[in-house]
C-alpha cells in the first residue's frame, strides 16, 4: 500500500503527475504481467525508445515503479518492476483537536522472539549472513539463534510473540496496530500463489487476510548478496492490522467485527500477537515474515498502542 497525504503535497504531486499519463497508465499495466525492459515496454506500446525511457523515469521518481540494470548482450539493460499494489490518499487532514490528548506507545519485536510455534516444511530462516538452521528442520526452531532470524518461512503452524504493555494502567486504549511484512510460502516463488493467513490477538481471531502469493522476481532492497542471487522468496508487502473500538481494519479495509473489547486489552500487562495457518484454511499456502535488514521494508514487528 503507497500511502499519501495532502499535508505531504510533494510527493503527492509527483505520483498524481506520473498517473496523468495514458503511456504511463499502459506501462503499470504491462508491468502487472512481469518485470520487462525499456525496449519491450517500448515495443508493446509502439513509441521510440527514447520516449519510453523518459516516462520511465517519471514513474520511478514517483516511486512508483523500481528499476534495475541487469547485464545484457550489448551492455546492460534497464528492468522495471511495479513497486505497488495499492494507493491509498488521504485528501483531508485529521483534525487536531481529536487528537491532541492520545499519546503513542511503539513496540518492535524481533521476529525471531516468538515465544510459541508450530511449523512444518518447508520451514527455515536466514539472516544477512547465512541460513542459521538446516532447512525443514522443525525441531531446530527451538535453537537459540532464533534470535538472529531476518526471514522465517513456514508451510503451515504459527508464530506467537508478547508483547508487554507499559503504559498507565488507568490509561484509555483508543486503537491497537500491528504492522509486519509478509508474502506466501511457495517451493522458490510463485506470484500466483494465496494462502488464507490469519491473526489471533490474546487468542481471539481477529480476521483472516489472503496472501497473493510468494514474492520473488527481484531482490528484495535490504537483501544480502548471497540471498539476492537465489530463487528463493525476496520481499513481501507491509500489512497493517488496525484494533479499535469499532471494528478491526487491514490496511484501512474491514476484516472483521472483533473490537478493542472483544480481545479484553488490560486483562494482563502484555498482548499476545500470533500469526498463521489454520487447519481448515482453504488457501494453505504458508507464510514467509521479514525482519528489518530482509525484504523492501526496515521493519521487523511493530505494536502501535494510542491512548488517552
Amino acid at each position: 500500500m503507497f500511502e499519501l497525504s495532502i499535508n505531504d503535497p510533494e510527493k503527492l504531486s509527483k505520483v498524481t503527475h506520473a498517473l496523468s499519463s495514458k503511456v504511463r497508465l499502459k506501462m503499470i499495466n504491462l508491468l502487472n504481467k512481469g518485470n520487462m525492459n525499456v525496449h519491450q515496454l517500448s515495443d508493446a506500446l509502439q513509441i521510440p525508445v527514447s520516449t519510453t525511457a523518459s516516462h520511465v523515469r517519471v514513474l520511478e521518481e514517483a516511486n512508483l515503479i523500481l528499476t534495475e540494470l541487469r547485464p545484457a548482450s550489448r551492455g546492460a539493460m534497464k528492468v522495471c518492476t511495479r513497486n505497488f499494489d495499492d494507493i491509498h490518499i488521504l485528501l483531508n487532514s485529521p483534525h487536531k483537536s481529536s487528537n491532541t490528548d492520545l499519546k503513542n506507545y511503539e513496540l518492535e519485536m524481533p521476529i525471531g522472539q516468538y515465544v510459541d510455534f508450530q511449523v512444518a516444511p518447508t520451514c527455515g530462516m536466514a539472516n544477512q549472513e547465512k541460513l542459521l538452521i538446516p532447512e525443514d528442520e522443525p525441531v531446530y526452531f527451538y535453537s537459540p539463534e532464533r534470535i538472529q532470524a531476518q526471514l522465517i518461512w513456514t508451510r503451515k503452524g504459527f508464530l506467537e510473540y508478547k508483547f508487554p504493555i507499559v503504559i498507565d494502567p488507568d490509561a484509555t486504549i483508543k486503537e491497537i496496530q500491528f504492522s509486519l511484512e509478509i508474502c506466501s510460502e511457495a517451493p522458490n516463488h510463485d506470484h500466483n500463489w494465496p494462502s488464507d493467513i490469519t491473526v489471533w490477538v490474546n487468542d481471539v481471531d481477529i480476521g483472516t487476510w489472503t496472501s497473493p502469493g510468494d514474492y520473488g522476481d527481484r531482490p528484495g532492497k535490504l537483501n544480502p548478496k548471497y540471498w539476492a542471487e537465489t530463487t528463493s522468496t525476496q520481499y513481501g508487502t507491509l500489512k497493517v492490522w488496525k484494533i479499535s473500538n469499532e471494528n478491526t481494519m487491514i490496511d484501512d479495509f474491514q476484516l472483521s467485527n472483533v473490537t478493542l473489547n472483544d480481545i479484553n486489552v488490560l486483562k494482563n500487562d502484555y498482548l499476545t500477537f500470533k500469526i498463521g495457518l489454520k487447519e481448515d484454511a482453504v488457501h494453505k499456502g504458508g507464510m514467509n515474515i521479514f525482519g528489518k535488514e530482509f525484504g523492501d521494508f526496515q521493519q521487523d514487528i511493530k505494536m502501535n498502542i494510542k491512548f488517552k
